[in-house]
């Protein structure tokens, strides 16, 4: 385990910049150009998980573009990514992608399933946008889960198409360095059913057996994805499910990935408008301490891969001001990697 100080974290939210400062004894730094260390096409170095995730700097999701559910990364109103704007990530002291990508849209039929190459390059393209900015960056498997259906009587068949889903994604990134980072899945979960976010024992089963499916996938592409960094979640990735997830293989290069909009009525159904109180940080320190003694304490890393707050029309400013600070800051003094979700959306996470 390495040691290493935040220098700073800024997120703009709508109008507002959050500045984090923090310990010598937190894991996580923020961008610091003065220290960055370039990325070697293809290195793969002898770190653990946790030294990868220390190294790693707080991140941004570009979300709702390349896994939006129709033909095109345009399809729910967001611009093409673009170079210009992961620069100006960069600049803002983003240094984590992360890049979700939704898959079926192209996807040929079985048995082969065979991804349309334009596709796998307009992804490696965005990659590579956050490669030339000495970021860390992240794919995933996101918003498929309209196939990826968590029962016995569907696993086989999904097993099937997720293995060579991620087969032939692999193979295309294989020489790519660890800077380079997979996600096997994004939330995994029966969509449209009564215990869709808190699951049942079935389900929490199988997305176990999902993810060490495209972990074995992953690994026996060879090179460099034979120890490359995985990421894998709980059911839904969500925290009250943690104690039924399990690391396939028990995984050294396993991080633990998950998704939490604390606190709900405020964070992600709009209900509350308002946070601050004692109250309000006490509940957020014991959700976060619950993530810690149970992952970091045991040296298993963690990365929060979706936050954020909604912003009521520009009314809740410095409510949402406080509670990105505490949160950021809760998170790294954990050992924790933030990564904020932005949909793209000014009345809700866009930044």
């Amino acid at each position: 385990m390495i040691t290493t100080k935040l220098k700073g974290f800024l997120v703009l939210i709508g109008l507002l910049l959050v500045s984090c400062e923090s310990s010598e004894d937190t894991m996580i730094t923020a961008a610091n150009d003065d220290n960055e260390v370039p990325i070697e096409v293809g290195v793969m170095r002898n770190i653990s998980a946790m030294e990868l995730v220390a190294d790693m700097k707080p991140g941004w999701n570009v979300g709702n573009s390349l896994d939006a559910e129709g033909p095109s990364e345009t399809y729910w109103g967001n611009p093409r990514i673009t170079k210009s704007l992961i620069d100006a990530l960069k600049d803002r002291g983003f240094g984590t992608l992360r890049v979700p990508v939704t898959w079926r849209f192209h996807t040929g039929e079985a048995p082969n399933y065979r991804i349309e190459q334009s596709w796998l390059n307009r992804v490696e393209e965005v990659v590579n946008y956050g490669l030339d900015n000495d970021m860390y960056v992240i794919i995933n498997i996101h918003h498929d889960e309209e196939w990826i259906i968590p029962t016995y009587a569907e696993a086989e068949a999904v097993k099937d198409r997720l293995e060579k889903t991620w087969t032939q994604i692999a193979n295309h990134f294989k020489d790519y360095s660890d800077y380079l980072i997979f996600e096997t899945l994004n939330e995994p979960r029966y969509e449209g059913q009564p215990e869709e976010w808190t699951g049942t024992p079935e389900w929490k089963d199988v997305v176990n057996q999902y993810h060490k499916t495209a972990l074995d996938a992953i690994r026996a592409t060879g090179g460099n994805n034979s120890v490359r960094h995985i990421m894998i979640s709980s059911y839904a990735a969500s925290q009250g499910a943690i104690d039924d997830l399990v690391i396939p293989n028990n995984d050294e290069r396993t991080i633990v990935s998950l998704h939490n909009y604390f606190p709900f009525d405020f964070s992600l159904s709009g209900n509350d408008t308002s946070w601050g109180t004692q109250n309000d940080k006490d509940e957020m320190d014991g959700t976060f301490d619950h993530i810690y003694n149970t992952f970091i304490v045991n040296n298993t890393p963690v990365i929060m891969g979706e936050w954020g707050n909604l912003n009521h029309n520009s009314t809740n400013t410095a409510d949402r001001l406080a509670h990105a600070s505490y949160y950021a800051n809760g998170l790294v003094n954990r050992q924790i990697l933030p990564i904020w979700w932005d949909n793209g959306n000014n009345e809700e996470y866009a930044l």
